[in-house]
C-alpha cells in the first residue's frame, strides 16, 4: 500500500473543544503526526459533554473527545508553568504545523504569538482559529459554535415562519468549519513546499460557515430583501418536506425535485393529489399548506420505508428518517464505523474517515488518547529526555 500522503508532517495540536480537534484529525488521519495536547487543570470541554461510555459523565469516558483525537497522542501538559511553556517551546522546534483554537489573547500571554513561534522556528505554520477571527470588533468575542451560528446568519433563517428562531442543532460551526481548516493548512503546507515560508493562518469560524448562506447573503446584497423563514419549504421543489408515517414517530423526507415528476407522485397519492391547485408549482407553492396536509394523509397509511420504495421507483427524491440509533445499523454507513478498543473506555465506536483517496486512503489506526496518554514516548522518544528530565517536570507540575 503507498504511504499516506501526509507521513512526515508533524502537528503540534493545542486546539480544544471540536472544530480545531476535528480538522487537525482530518490530517492525523492521512498520515501526519499529531501531538495533542490538553491539561488537567481545565479540562477540555469535549470531555464535559455527552455521550459518555457507561452513561456517566466521565471526562475518562468521552466518546466525542476518543472520536475527534482519534490518530493523535495524547501529551498532557500545565502551561501556566514555565517548565510546561518549555516543553510546548520543543515541541514547536519539532514541528511543521501548530494549531489553537483560543481567543487571540491566549497565545501571545504564553508567549506563542506567531512571531514568538518564528524565532523559535522558522518555517512554522501557525493556524490560530476562534469565533470571530483575530481581527475586527469582535476579535475578543468568546463562544461555541451555537453562538457562530447566530453571529452567521443560521439561527435567524432556520426555522418556521410564524415561530421564533430555531437555529440549526448543536454547535453547527464547530462541524463547518474544520473543512476550512483543513485546507488552509493544506494550502499552507504546498506554499512552503515551494518558497521554504511559513506564515500564520486566521481563521474566523462564523465567517468560515457564512459560506452555506451564499444565497441568502447575495439575495439581500442585490436587492435588499432578507429571505424569510420557510421551515422545510424550498423555492423550486414542491412538496418538500418530512411527513409522518405509520409506524410510531416514523418519518419520510420527501422532495419533489422537478414538476415533471408532481404527476408521478400524485398518481402515488390518489384523488386528493388530483386538485387543480396543484397543477403547477406556482400553484403548489401557493397552496403549500393544503397540499402538506394531502400528503401526509397519504405518507401516514403506510411505513417508512415503503413510502420510501415507491418514490424512489418513480425518480422522486424519498428517504426515511434514520435515527442516531439506526445510523449505526445503516448498510450505507457500514464502513464509517469503526469499533476499537481505547485505552480506558474498552471498545467504542470511532468515525472512519470521511474522504476516499483511490491511491492513498486514509485510515482510522487508533482511538483518541486518554489524558496524557502518550507523555512517556513523547518526552523521550520525541523530545529525548531522560528519566531526570522527566521527573523534574513532574515535580514543577508540568506535566498537570
Amino acid at each position: 500500500m503507498a504511504p499516506l500522503p501526509l507521513a512526515g508532517i508533524k502537528v503540534l495540536d493545542l486546539t480544544w473543544v471540536v472544530v480545531g480537534p476535528a480538522a487537525v484529525r482530518l490530517l492525523a488521519d492521512f498520515g501526519a503526526t499529531v501531538i495533542h495536547v490538553e491539561t488537567g487543570t481545565r479540562v477540555d470541554t469535549a470531555r464535559t459533554v455527552s455521550p459518555y461510555k457507561g452513561g456517566k459523565p466521565d471526562p475518562a469516558m468521552s466518546v466525542l473527545s476518543a472520536n475527534m483525537n482519534a490518530n493523535k497522542l495524547g501529551v498532557q501538559l500545565n502551561l501556566s508553568t514555565a517548565e510546561g511553556r518549555d516543553v510546548i517551546r520543543s515541541l514547536v522546534a519539532w514541528a511543521d504545523v501548530v494549531t489553537e483554537s483560543f481567543t487571540p489573547s491566549a497565545m501571545p500571554a504564553w508567549g506563542f504569538d506567531y512571531e514568538s513561534l518564528k524565532k523559535i522556528n522558522p518555517g512554522i505554520i501557525m493556524m490560530s482559529t476562534c469565533l470571530c477571527g483575530a481581527t475586527g470588533p469582535l476579535a475578543g468575542f468568546a463562544g461555541f459554535g451555537n453562538l457562530g451560528a447566530a453571529l452567521g446568519g443560521f439561527v435567524d433563517y432556520w426555522g418556521w415562519p410564524d415561530r421564533a428562531p430555531a437555529g440549526p442543532a448543536g454547535a453547527y460551526t464547530d462541524y463547518v468549519a474544520p473543512r476550512f481548516i483543513a485546507s488552509s493548512i493544506l494550502a499552507a503546507l504546498e506554499h512552503r513546499r515551494r518558497t521554504g515560508e511559513g506564515q500564520h493562518i486566521d481563521l474566523s469560524q462564523a465567517e468560515a460557515a457564512m459560506h452555506f448562506l451564499t444565497p441568502a447573503l447575495l439575495r439581500f446584497g442585490v436587492d435588499g430583501v432578507a429571505l424569510p423563514r420557510a421551515g422545510n419549504s424550498d423555492p423550486v421543489m414542491c412538496p418538500h418536506g418530512v411527513y409522518p408515517c405509520k409506524g410510531d414517530e416514523e418519518w419520510v423526507a420527501i422532495a419533489c425535485q422537478a414538476p415533471a415528476l408532481w404527476p408521478k407522485l400524485a398518481a402515488l397519492i390518489g384523488e386528493e393529489a388530483r386538485d387543480p391547485r396543484f397543477d403547477t408549482l406556482l400553484g403548489r407553492r401557493r397552496h403549500a399548506a393544503e397540499l402538506d396536509a394531502v400528503v401526509s394523509a397519504w405518507t401516514s397509511q403506510l411505513e417508512d420505508d415503503e413510502v420510501e420504495r415507491l418514490c424512489q421507483e418513480r425518480g422522486i427524491s424519498a428517504h426515511a428518517l434514520t435515527t442516531s440509533a439506526e445510523a449505526l445499523a445503516e448498510p450505507n454507513l457500514a464502513d464509517h464505523f469503526v469499533w476499537m478498543e481505547q485505552s480506558v473506555m474498552g471498545s467504542i465506536p470511532i468515525e472512519a474517515p470521511r474522504i476516499r483517496l483511490s491511491r492513498t486512503p486514509a485510515s482510522v489506526r487508533k482511538p483518541g488518547p486518554a489524558l496524557g496518554e502518550d507523555n512517556d514516548y513523547v518526552l523521550r522518544e520525541t523530545l529525548g529526555m531522560g528519566d531526570e528530565q522527566i521527573a523534574d517536570l513532574a515535580i514543577a507540575g508540568a506535566l498537570e
